[in-house]
């Protein structure tokens, strides 16, 4: 799961644009909205988006969203269960 996680750290800075982001910035556990990384509704909007395209998981619940997106660590287990991809 630590290279799932990784794929993910780089994933979410390439997509999102964060250039002044390092991975080893983003702790696995690190929030990714409000206080930590500061990700807003448009960036949850991106990753669903490349939840569906990467890794075949569709999200269709916001509340589910919201929770699968509260950390790297969260959204790797998340997805080691659920993809189809």
């Amino acid at each position: 799961m630590e290279d799932l996680k990784l794929e993910l750290k780089n994933n979410i800075i390439e997509l999102l644009n964060l250039e002044d982001v390092n991975v080893d910035e983003i702790k696995d556990d690190d929030s990714l909205f409000g206080d930590g990384l500061g990700l807003d509704s448009i960036d949850a909007l991106e990753l669903i988006v490349m939840l569906d395209k990467d890794y075949g998981i569709r999200l269709t619940d916001p509340k589910e969203g919201k929770k699968i997106f509260e950390s790297i660590e969260i959204m790797a287990a998340y997805i080691t269960e659920h993809r189809t991809k």
